[in-house]
């Protein structure tokens, strides 16, 4: 995979074309309406980025299963989720000629407790978080049926992501979700099937992935968010990573999104366990290099980017894709500059917190908040301060959290029983 030039467009194995190199990366909205569905805001806002000059948009996650949900502000759908507020969302994002692929995760034991939600992991391994702890609720190992259900629903919320106009769908296998729990030896415990070599620990992942094919039609692309490593001592790193990418290779699926980290180790707020391996813009390229030389799948590389010219040297590095997040949260337009040869330097949001969960909570929070102004149709402004802006997505979370908990207990009693 040589190098080339951000306006180069990518042929996907899918057969359908990204105009460019340039993806909008997934981030978090927090914008779910009422019932968990995509409204009016999220539109405003992707059609905005629709016309950033990225040539691929890739969603924030959607979550499988109403039970359990990373954040209750998330989106939601299943398989019989009303689909019209999906279909004006993949209109909005396809309105500026990018492809858009919707996210699809379940977040397994990242559940917070006052959610009530379901706790599902490999094995009975609680988050360790240092005092952010017993924020989450505890796992229940995962029966065999229970990972049936998984795969199952995997593949119903990407057939109803075709249903609904979406060019495809990237499976969250990263950041400590439930995929990436089964593939780290110290999350995944078991000593059946599910669980051991690396072989059988990436077994949940491939189901996912074949069975996402047979549900949906030919040319709905299919990708995979995978860690480049965990970070930390004895867990999933960069050997696993590349064997991973062969077994995806050989699947035949479109695109790898590289990344790292987990709420364990937060690699991508720039914290990881070993920091010796980040700099402060693309986080993860030189410990990547190598995974770009041998890949027999398209990489994109994700994290931190911020100019023109770290965009081009991912790309001189030997990836396909430069995955693109904050920098378009804080300035919609600065992926058309680039590939307009703009350097366009983006200022990242930054925070004086001493605790690393908390200032990376800070910075999310401000990212965050500048999507919701773009959601609600709001004019620029300078970046919102961190702590500001972490004492309204607060307030914000607690609203949504009543919600979400209402309408659990209406359409899922089980749950909150």
């Amino acid at each position: 995979m040589g190098a080339t030039s951000l306006d180069t467009p990518l042929v996907l194995r899918s057969g359908s074309t990204v105009a460019n190199r340039i993806a909008k990366a997934a981030m978090e909205e927090q914008l779910a309406s009422a019932h968990q569905l995509p409204g009016p805001g999220l539109h405003r806002l992707y059609r905005r980025w629709a016309h950033s000059g990225a040539g691929l948009l890739i969603t924030g996650h959607v979550m499988i299963d109403r039970r359990a949900v990373a954040q209750p502000g998330d989106i939601v759908l299943e398989s019989d989720t009303p689909i019209s507020g999906f279909q004006g969302w993949a209109e909005a994002a396809k309105s500026g000629g990018a492809q858009v692929w919707m996210q699809i995760n379940h977040p397994g034991r990242v559940v917070q407790a006052d959610t009530h939600g379901r706790s599902w992991a490999p094995s009975a391994v609680p988050v360790r978080a240092g005092f952010f702890s017993r924020f989450f609720a505890p796992p229940e190992e995962m029966s065999q049926a229970q990972i049936d259900e998984v795969v199952a629903r995997f593949a119903a919320t990407a057939r109803a992501a075709d249903r609904a106009g979406f060019d495809g769908v990237e499976v969250h296998a990263a950041h400590g979700y439930l995929l990436s729990q089964f593939l780290s030896p110290l999350v995944n415990r078991r000593t059946d099937q599910w669980g051991g070599s690396l072989h059988d620990r990436a077994r949940l992942l491939l189901a996912v992935i074949r069975r996402i094919r047979s549900a949906t039609r030919p040319g709905f692309a299919v990708a995979v968010k995978l860690n480049s490593a965990d970070f930390q001592r004895g867990g999933f790193d960069l050997g696993d990573a590349e064997k991973v990418i062969a077994m995806l290779a050989a699947e035949e699926v479109d695109l790898v999104e590289l990344s790292g980290g987990s709420v364990e180790s937060l690699a991508t707020a720039g914290a990881p366990a070993d920091g010796s391996t980040l700099r402060r813009e693309a986080y993860f390229l030189d410990l990547t290099a190598s995974l770009a030389d041998s890949a027999e799948v398209p990489l994109m590389l994700t994290g931190g980017i911020r100019r023109r010219s770290v965009a081009q040297r991912v790309l001189d590095g030997g990836f396909d894709l430069v995955g693109v997040a904050t920098a378009l949260a804080v300035d919609p337009g600065s992926a058309g500059r680039w590939l307009d040869e703009d350097e366009a330097e983006v200022p990242a949001p930054r925070s004086s917190l001493r605790s690393k969960p908390l200032r990376a909570s800070a910075v999310q929070a401000a990212t965050t908040a500048r999507m919701h102004r773009m959601a609600a149709d709001l004019p620029d402004c300078s970046t919102d301060a961190p702590l500001r802006a972490l004492v309204v997505d607060r307030v914000r979370r607690g609203r949504q959290l009543r919600g979400y908990r209402r309408w659990l207990r209406l359409h899922t009693p089980e749950a909150l029983s």
